[in-house]
């Protein structure tokens, strides 16, 4: 779900670019913008970069049932809903600095219009996910310079989104327990 949920947002927002300045060629990428030895990626240089920042659970009931037939029922852990961080980044630098601004600002708006993703606004949303909600996230100033000093990285023009209610479901089940149906009284006619 991280895989789908994250690669659908982004080109969602690759096409809205396409689209918006008529670009023949990908400007955003899923990727990390540093490589674990320290070296940029250098296949994020002059895009739009899209990658996770953290991941929370958010709390739900912990069994889920589910009804397998008219005198059984299956019992199942509930699913997972996780909320992500992720960080939109434009990595453009040095004379390309305007471009940076000018796509964060396009980023910005089109999830400004569309914080909603789900199978009704969304038709190509995956079918196993339900729907994605994006919130910007406001990080105080020297948290963010933590933030960009875990990722290995200089700041970059970029935003961060919350993003709620990816579900991960093993669909895993714990126990299967028959029905029992009580006979129902029954109650004289008055008369």
């Amino acid at each position: 779900m991280l895989l789908l949920s994250i690669k659908y947002l982004a080109d969602r927002l690759n096409a809205h670019f396409k689209n918006s300045y008529e670009l023949n060629e990908d400007i955003v990428v899923v990727s990390n913008l540093m490589e674990n030895d320290g070296s940029a990626v250098p296949s994020t240089n002059n895009k739009v970069v899209v990658f996770l920042a953290n991941m929370e659970k958010d709390t739900m009931p912990k069994q889920k049932v589910n009804h397998v037939g008219s005198n059984r029922v299956a019992i199942t852990n509930a699913p997972i809903y996780l909320n992500l961080s992720i960080v939109i980044a434009a990595n453009f630098t040095g004379a390309n600095y305007l471009e940076a601004l000018k796509f964060i600002s396009t980023a910005i708006t089109f999830f400004q219009h569309q914080p909603v993703f789900n199978h009704e606004n969304s038709p190509d949303l995956p079918p196993n996910i339900e729907k994605l909600i994006l919130e910007i996230e406001n990080i105080p100033r020297q948290d963010l310079s933590s933030m960009w000093s875990m990722f290995g990285a200089k700041y970059i023009p970029s935003i961060v989104y919350r993003v709620r209610m990816v579900t991960i479901n093993s669909n895993a089940v714990l126990a299967q327990h028959s029905i029992v149906n009580q006979p129902q009284p029954q109650l004289e006619k008055l008369r």
